[in-house]
Order: structure tokens, then C-alpha cells, then sequence
């Protein structure tokens, strides 16, 4: 459910990442490792296009408590009969920047990266910020969301993390099935990958 307008949630996190089968291990890796934190994905998964949607892509960053962007993607889009840079990710991160200093009571961005330094290349005006390296891997995506978000209690281990990964890798092809869709970058599948590691999560605290 989501806030009304002008509110937070303290536990939903805005997630600015690539879209896209290259991606599909570490978009998984990002749902099951913050369901297992026990913070709530947010995605731009399901918002129409056209006229409106940078203002609904700013309140959703406006609506959570935190924000991930993953910058690792900064290589040349390679489809034909193009071959472009990706501006979405930075450019929502400058989003996410403007919203923090302007509220940062209310907000806290993240910025992870598969390549330590490279993002003081790219975007030079992020120097101040460390961003938070995984290596293109899932285990790293796991430790660098531990690394992001410490908890005082019941801080789930990267091993019971990835294991959960393992399980709810297992039944994708389900998953995709029971919502009919055609990739796992849609709002219903996204929405069904969340529940699916929260039950999972839940069961691994069990054990």
C-alpha cells in the first residue's frame, strides 16, 4: 500500500536499477536481500509512460525512506540501430540527491557500483560519496545491502541471504507462469517475487 501524499514509509526503498536480462541475477539479488533485511522494494515497474511520469517517479523516491542506484551499467547500449549511454540512473539519482539535501531527515540515498573508482570518473560530482562495490556479483550485492543497512538485532548473514536467493531462483519459471508475464521486469511479477521472499526469508528465521 502506498503512503499518502507527503508521507514516508520508513521501511521502503526506492530501487533505480537497470531493467534488462543482463541484470535479471542482481535485480533478484537486490528484492531478496532487502526483503530479508525486512525493508520493503519500491520500482518504477508498472508506471505508464508519457506525460506525468517524472513527477510519479519523483514521488515515489519522495514516498520511501531510503534509495538504491546502481550505476554499475554505464557502458553503450549495443541494440541496434542505436548505440547510447544509459541516462535513466543518473539521472533518477539526481533526484534522489536534490530530495535528500533538501529533506535529509527524510531521505538517504545509496549509490552501489560493480567497479571501485570508476564512479568518480563518470559523474565526477558524486566525490563526496562512497559508493558501495559488488562486483557484478550476488553475494556482493548482499554484503554491500548489509553494509547499507546495519540492524542492532537479527541481522540475517550473507550465506542465509544467498541460500534465499537459491530457493526463489528455483521457482522463477513459476512465478513468471502464475502472473503471465512475459519477463520478470513487470509490475505483477516484481510485485510476486517480493512475496515469494518474504515467505522465504521467514522460513530460513525459522530454521
Amino acid at each position: 500500500m502506498r503512503p499518502k501524499a507527503g508521507s514516508v514509509t520508513p521501511n521502503a526503498v526506492f530501487l533505480n536499477i537497470p531493467y534488462d536480462e543482463g541484470f535479471r541475477s542482481l535485480y533478484l539479488a537486490y528484492i531478496v536481500g532487502l526483503v530479508h533485511l525486512g525493508l520493503e522494494p519500491r520500482a518504477t515497474l508498472g508506471l505508464p509512460g508519457g506525460t506525468g511520469r517524472l513527477g510519479k517517479i519523483l514521488s515515489e523516491i519522495q514516498g520511501c525512506r531510503y534509495s538504491i542506484h546502481d550505476l554499475s551499467r554505464v557502458g553503450l547500449d549495443r541494440t541496434p540501430p542505436f548505440t547510447t549511454p544509459r541516462f535513466n540512473m543518473p539521472f533518477e539519482l539526481g533526484l534522489a540527491v536534490a530530495w535528500e539535501k533538501l529533506n535529509p531527515a527524510k531521505h538517504t540515498k545509496f549509490v552501489f557500483e560493480a567497479k571501485a573508482y570508476r564512479v568518480q570518473k563518470s559523474l565526477s560530482d558524486l566525490n563526496e560519496i562512497d559508493p558501495l562495490i559488488h562486483g557484478g556479483q550476488v553475494a556482493g550485492v548482499m554484503r554491500e545491502l548489509c553494509n547499507a543497512f546495519v540492524r542492532q538485532r537479527n541481522q540475517p548473514t550473507v550465506p542465509e541471504m544467498t541460500e534465499t536467493y537459491k530457493n526463489v531462483s528455483r521457482r522463477l519459471a513459476k512465478i513468471m507462469a502464475d502472473a503471465g508475464a512475459k519477463s520478470l521486469f513487470e509490475a505483477r511479477a516484481f510485485r510476486d517475487l517480493c512475496y515469494e521472499s518474504k515467505v522465504e526469508a521467514k522460513l530460513r528465521s525459522l530454521v
